[in-house]
Formats: structure tokens, sequence, C-alpha cells
């Protein structure tokens, strides 16, 4: 559905190379048709059951049609709610929570609390993955405030929203304390399952600079199998043994059909 989304909008964009009189005729046809499907749509849902449109709305093309009509059944807070709890095992990891503040006038406002930013890649990745969860689950939501998430330096910009800043990595599975090391668009991520979720981490082991093939994970810490280092996967790779060093952790999102999605911006 996004590559069909992302075709629409092209087209549009290239209705702004049209001499003015077409581009405005084209706009309004299009504005005509939206109103026209639009009624019709309202009719559709005033003539089920609330239970009903919630079920269609579970799908993500008609939940689309749905907010774009102003139709949907389920609140923005509610929706917005729903995708913190997604990215909750995400921000564990990173010893922190969310707390939602308000949603209004289409902006949320957040609070993150806990260790969060004393993580070296917290800064921008914890709020990536808490924009991303709740952009999807509520698009119309125009903007995400996170407080106490520290701005990134100047010099580092934040990673894109875009689809393609993340990634679906494809056939992972894995039973409880497993670990899997696969290559996700060129990028080479370690998956790890010490519990009932999954975590992600790039495969350099700080102690000794090489890579973690061959690590062994032993209820949730991660034994770096050339010079023994060992990394606690549940907290954000802390460094067990010394706890200045830590994996460096990457995004991770579970889709509604299970598919495992990591940030790759």
């Amino acid at each position: 559905m996004s590559a069909r989304v992302g075709d629409v909008e092209r087209r549009l964009d290239e209705l702004d190379a049209l001499p003015e009189a077409a581009r405005e005729t084209a706009l309004a046809v299009v504005g005509e048709l939206l109103a026209l499907y639009g009624d019709g749509l309202a009719r559709i849902v005033d003539a089920l059951a609330d239970a009903e449109v919630e079920r269609l709305a579970d799908d993500e093309l008609v939940a689309h049609l749905l907010l774009l009509h102003g139709l949907h059944p389920v609140p923005v807070g509610e929706r917005v709610r729903a995708a913190l709890a997604e990215v909750e095992p995400y921000l564990t990891s990173h010893g922190g929570s969310v707390e939602l503040l308000d949603v209004s006038d289409g902006v949320a406002r957040l609070r993150l609390e806990g260790s969060c930013s004393g993580c070296p890649s917290s800064r921008v990745t914890v709020k990536l993955a808490i924009e991303e969860a709740i952009l999807r689950a509520a698009p119309d939501v125009d903007e995400v405030r996170a407080d106490g998430v520290p701005a990134p330096a100047p010099a580092r910009a934040a990673p894109s929203m875009s689809p393609a800043a993340w990634a679906r990595a494809g056939g992972v599975e894995l039973a409880t304390g497993a670990v899997a090391h696969e290559v996700v668009e060129g990028r080479p991520i370690v998956f790890l399952r010490p519990n009932g979720r999954v975590y992600a981490y790039r495969p350099a082991c700080p102690g000794c600079g090489g890579t973690l093939d061959g690590a062994v994970l032993r209820g949730g810490e991660l034994t770096c199998a050339d010079c023994g280092a060992r990394y606690d996967v549940v907290r954000a790779g802390r460094g067990v043994d010394a706890p200045q060093r830590h994996l460096e952790p990457v995004p991770l999102l579970v889709d509604d059909d299970g598919a495992i999605k990591v940030a790759l911006g």
C-alpha cells in the first residue's frame, strides 16, 4: 500500500508543473471526487454497528480511508496509547518509559522517563522509534513532541522518518535463547531473543573490536566468543564487566503480522 500512496503523492506533485488553470481544474476535480466518496463512506459507516466499524478499521487501507474523511472510530488518543504500548519493549531495553501527556491540535506531547538518555545511541533512535510507531497508528498526528529526549547536535541531522529509514528483516525466526546474524539491506545485524522479546544490535564487540560471530547468549547476557566480554542485551547492551562499554542497539518494531522491522537511518 505504501508504494501506491507514494505514487499518488508523486502524481499530485506533478500537478504543480501544470499551467495554473489546468492545475486548479485538476485539483478541483480531485477535491470533488474525495468529497463524493467521503459522503458515500459516511453513509456506509452510519449503517454499520460500532463493533463492525472498529473491525474494519483494523485493516490498514480502510483505516487510512476513514482517517482521510474524519470517520475513524477510535479516538486519536487511544491510537497513540496503543502505539506507545507497541514500542514499550524497546524503551524498556533502554531502561526508560514514556508517558502520554496530551494529544491536541495535531500534536502528541510525551514525557520520556528513565535512563534512556544515558545510552550512547538513544538520543535520536528512541525518539525515532516512538515517532514511527505513532505516525503509523495515527497519521492524523502532525507532530510528536517528547520531553526528555535531547535534540541531536547540530552537525548530525535527525534520521529521516521516510519509510526507507525502516526495513523489514525477512526470515528472522528465533526461539528463546537464540542468536541470529542477518544482513538487512546490506547492513549486518545480530538479533537475539533472551526472553519473549526480540532485540537487535550492531554486531561489533566494544571490548575487542571484533564481531559477535559465535557469541553465546545465556539468559540476558551475550558473551563475545573472542574476548569474553559480557553485555546485558535486555538493558540496552550495557557492559556487565565494563559498564562504560555498550553494544549499539538498533531500533526494532514488530508489526501486527509478526514481521520484524529495524531502523537503518
